[in-house]
């Protein structure tokens, strides 16, 4: 729990520059993670494409908040739960 007061202390300290960088990787992340969501066809049809929405849908909510100028601590939040799905996604889809 403190590593995560000490990263929302950090990222609400330079919001400006920490959110277009989250902007960035995040969308890298998460592109990956559609691809490789993509290229699995071992997984049923709609499983797929369910886990392609919540990997899209999270991304796009981090990106929506940046623009909507939302408070550091939602924007942070957002930007940890998309990173630790595409990841997992990422992890899923490879194995």
């Amino acid at each position: 729990m403190e590593l995560y007061k000490n990263l929302l202390k950090e990222y609400n300290s330079g919001i400006i520059g920490y959110a277009t960088i989250g902007i960035i990787g995040q969308s890298c992340i998460g592109s990956v993670a559609a691809m490789f969501i993509l290229m699995n066809g071992d997984l049923p049809r709609g499983l797929q494409m369910t886990e392609l929405f919540l990997v899209t849908i999270l991304c796009m909510g981090f990106n929506g908040a940046v623009l909507a100028q939302q408070k550091g601590k939602i924007q942070f939040n957002i930007l940890v739960l998309s990173v630790c799905i595409s990841i997992l996604a990422i992890i899923i889809n490879l194995i």
